[in-house]
């Protein structure tokens, strides 16, 4: 089998599930290096790395460069994605930089892995909240077509970085000591706008057109996007809620065709990468503490609103540090070198 000289750029969260996907996948590296802002050594499994400092040179005979996605003008993909192409990488970048670029590929290989074809060496990995939502609307698309989507994510901790993770771990701890609920966590700690513990709050990213968030715009963006088809309307209210790792999505769809609950259930049992826990009578449903770790998008809830024809409901549950980052960035991968 041949191998492809592999890098890892970023060390955080999802740079560690990178480097933890293409171990457990048998993604066929055969160099493998990681690079940070500051060189180091870091243990992932008990296999050791040694983290280099980030420049151009360092991308020469680099196959597939995985960025783990830091935004904005300061962001690793967007100094130094160019120049790993230069190099002959092709660049699969986690970050928001190239998203909505036209001459980028959005891919989650369960929907649009033809897309891979079109790349002029970078493709970009969707937010963690669309890639599990229209992996479990893809199929239900193909069959009965999609006339509007209403979702609400529940979103963890974690898709807001490690230091979201220790402000929630912090807050809990204060709250346990102090037994009331309004805490305030040293600033060393302070990463989200509102106090995380034993609450929730809706303002993920900044507030922008029409008082929605750009969190909330990613999921009707990248969704049309992803999908070829800009038709769909699409509205979201994103909220922070007190779970490590794990997003939950209550999702309504109108589809153009009636589909019933049970129909929705086959297809959705048959399609890749979907996994239905649907049995309410039991307790029975997805629930982010068991998908933590698991590279599926779970799909539960299933019911028909009661008053609109084609109204369903779905309840959609994924890793967000998994599938919802790593696992499609390093499937992308996957997709590159079949092709």
């Amino acid at each position: 089998m041949k191998k492809y000289n592999v890098a890892v750029v970023g060390v955080g969260a999802v740079g560690i599930e990178m480097l933890r996907c293409l171990k457990q996948r048998k993604f066929p590296a055969g160099q493998l290096r990681v690079f940070a802002r500051s060189a180091r050594e870091i243990t992932v499994d008990q296999d050791r790395y040694a983290v280099e400092t980030i420049s151009p040179d360092g991308f020469n005979g680099i196959d597939i460069a995985l960025f783990a996605g830091t935004e904005g003008e300061k962001g690793a993909a967007a100094t130094f994605a160019k120049e790993a192409n230069k190099r002959g990488a092709v660049v699969i970048d986690n970050g928001a930089d190239f998203r909505m670029d036209p001459k980028v590929p959005l891919v989650v290989p369960e929907v649009n892995a033809k897309d891979v074809r079109k790349h002029k060496g970078i493709i970009a990995n969707p937010n963690c909240s669309t890639i599990q939502m229209v992996v479990a609307l893809w199929p239900l698309y193909k069959k009965a077509g999609l006339k509007r989507v209403v979702v609400t994510t529940l979103q963890a901790s974690s898709g807001a970085g490690r230091g979201a993770v220790d402000q929630l771990r912090e807050e809990n701890m204060l709250i346990a000591a102090a037994g009331y609920n309004n805490v305030h966590v040293s600033a060393a700690h302070k990463t989200m706008p509102q106090q995380l513990g034993y609450n929730v709050f809706p303002h993920i990213g900044s507030f922008t057109d029409c008082d929605y968030t750009n969190e909330e715009w990613k999921l009707v963006k990248e969704t049309h996007k992803i999908m070829h088809d800009d038709k769909i309307k699409i509205s979201a209210t994103t909220v922070r809620v007190p779970v490590r790792t794990g997003h939950s999505e209550s999702a309504y769809i109108e589809t153009e065709k009636a589909i019933a609950p049970e129909k929705a259930r086959d297809i959705l049992s048959k399609a890749e990468g979907v996994v239905v826990i649907d049995d309410p009578e039991n307790n029975l449903y997805p629930m982010p503490k068991d998908a933590e770790g698991k590279d599926e998008v779970f799909v539960g809830r299933i019911r028909k609103d009661p008053f609109v024809k084609n109204g369903l409901w779905l309840w959609i549950v994924a890793d967000n540090l998994r599938k919802g980052a790593a696992t499609n960035a390093v499937q992308i991968a996957e997709c590159v070198i079949s092709k």
